[in-house]
Order: C-alpha cells, then structure tokens, then sequence
C-alpha cells in the first residue's frame, strides 16, 4: 500500500498532467506560455510556478504524451516549444473522463440531489 503523501502527490501531478495537456490541445506552446494560458483560463485562480511546470513537462515528454522542438520566438528568443502527440490525445481523453468522474463525486457530495436541509 502506498504512503497517504504518495497519493496526494499523485493526485496534483495528474491535475497538472490535465491543465498542460488540455493547454496543448489548443496549440503548440513554450514553457511560459502554457503558464500563462492555465492562469488566464482559470481567470488568475490557477497559477503554475516553473518548479512544478518544468518538471511536469519533462515527465510528460518521457511518458512520450508530449514533443517538444527549439523554436525562435517572435522577438527572436530560442525557446523550448511542446506539442501534444497521439499518445497524449488519448491521454487527455483518459484523465478528462476521470476528471469528470472525480468532478461529479464531489458535487454529489457537496450538493446531495436528496439532501434534506
């Protein structure tokens, strides 16, 4: 059985895992900018330090659900870009199906359909 610690770390590594992933459906993006489209989505709620991003990032690049290439930026920077592959489609497919579980658990929860208040 698993440390309690292990399973929580599991659980917001695998919350990271669906904001980035959802991030790249939208498009290719560097480091920076999938930061800032996490943060602008969730309306400035959710903000993604770069100690968790990067790692993050290089966990998915080894499970191959993401690539990554140097690109140069607009303004002429080199920068690490990441893309989504088909691995990572079905991936995205898989954890928004058990986000979406996990979602209605709660709810079910914190709204019972028969609660007698």
């Amino acid at each position: 059985m698993k440390p309690r610690y292990q399973s929580r770390i599991e659980v917001l590594q695998g919350t990271l895992d669906l904001l980035v992933l959802q991030t790249l459906q939208w498009g290719p993006q560097h480091g920076y900018g999938i930061s800032q489209a996490i943060r602008l989505n969730s309306n400035n709620v959710l903000d993604v330090e770069t100690g968790s991003l990067y790692p993050a990032l290089h966990r998915l690049e080894r499970a191959r659900w993401i690539k990554s290439e140097w690109k140069t930026s607009d303004n002429n920077q080199r920068v690490k870009q990441y893309r989504l592959t088909a691995a990572g489609k079905k991936q995205l497919l898989h954890k928004r199906s058990r986000w979406d579980t996990l979602a209605a658990a709660i709810a079910g929860i914190l709204k019972p359909a028969s609660a007698g208040e």
